[in-house]
């Protein structure tokens, strides 16, 4: 991999990549960042490389537990701070002593399926809101229906009462 297109593309692929990834060193200061990670955390490469990874990321967990168990961690995190909801992959390259991190965002998918979620429960709370309407409704005609059934047979009680006086 020492040949200069291979390092090209690979130059390419990092800067091109629209995954977040970072590489940090064994005591986690930020060696390396792409420009999608500079995208998702809204900060500039060249300020954050050599600072502390913790300044960015809320956790460096994943990053300690890669390291010191030399496994991958995949992980699903949440950075509130920068609406950013991810995917990621921790892993340490120990021959390099570093530890990198893939991140995919899917704040945007994650933002659509709340969006439906609350689309469903205002729904729900519509079709109830509508139902015990209508119940109210219903009951009201029932109390009306029965109030003039009640009024009609005692109009009619009376009438045969009357009639039955003639008869007699």
């Amino acid at each position: 991999m020492s040949d200069p297109h291979s390092n090209h593309l690979w130059q390419l692929l990092w800067d091109y990549d629209p995954n977040g990834l970072i590489v940090v060193d064994a005591n986690f200061y930020v060696k390396l960042v792409n420009p999608a990670f500079c995208t998702m955390f809204q900060v500039n490469g060249d300020d954050i490389i050599g600072q502390p990874a913790s300044t960015i990321l809320d956790s460096m967990d994943d990053f300690q537990q890669a390291w010191d168990k030399d496994m991958v961690v995949r992980q699903t995190r949440e950075y509130p701070s920068y609406n950013l909801f991810v995917k990621q992959v921790v892993f340490s390259i120990e021959e390099e002593g570093v530890i990198a991190c893939i991140m995919v965002d899917f704040s945007h998918e994650l933002s659509q399926r709340r969006e439906l979620q609350k689309l469903k429960r205002d729904t729900i709370r519509k079709v109830n809101e509508v139902v015990d309407h209508q119940m109210k409704v219903v009951q009201e005609i029932a109390g009306l229906l029965g109030e003039t059934t009640a009024e009609t047979k005692v109009s009619l009680l009376k009438i045969i009462q009357m009639l039955e006086k003639e008869v007699l």
